[in-house]
């Protein structure tokens, strides 16, 4: 694979990436929860979407796929990658005084089948 392949392959990836954060968003507002980040970033990572859901204060992981011939997307949120989240929760609150109590950590999975419309799976307190 050439760079520019690489390149186009990584771009269609972020394009994925970003669609399945925005129907995460959606689909975590039309549940009731009200989203305070997006795609938070700082120098040790990112978060995907921050949100309250009455008082708890929610981080949430989103997983996107085209298709399920990898597994769930879920399944890609590994212990390391809980941990890095964690930290980084502290560290966003930290930055973001008057959010403390209580916290949670969802993950959503987006599958963005060819046609129809995308599968969503939101796992509250996953982790």
């Amino acid at each position: 694979m050439g760079v520019g392949q690489t390149r186009q392959a990584r771009c269609a990836k972020d394009a994925v990436g970003a669609h399945g954060e925005r129907v995460a968003a959606r689909h975590l507002e039309g549940a009731g929860m009200r989203v305070l980040d997006r795609n938070w970033r700082c120098a040790d990572g990112e978060l995907d979407l921050v949100a309250v859901d009455g008082d708890v204060l929610v981080f949430c992981e989103v997983k996107t796929r085209s298709g399920a011939g990898f597994g769930a997307p879920a399944e890609a949120v590994v212990r390391s990658k809980a941990a890095r989240i964690r930290r980084l929760a502290l560290r966003w609150i930290a930055e973001h005084p008057g959010h403390g109590g209580r916290i949670r950590f969802d993950v959503v999975g987006v599958v963005l089948p060819r046609a129809g419309a995308a599968e969503v799976t939101h796992i509250p307190a996953a982790f």
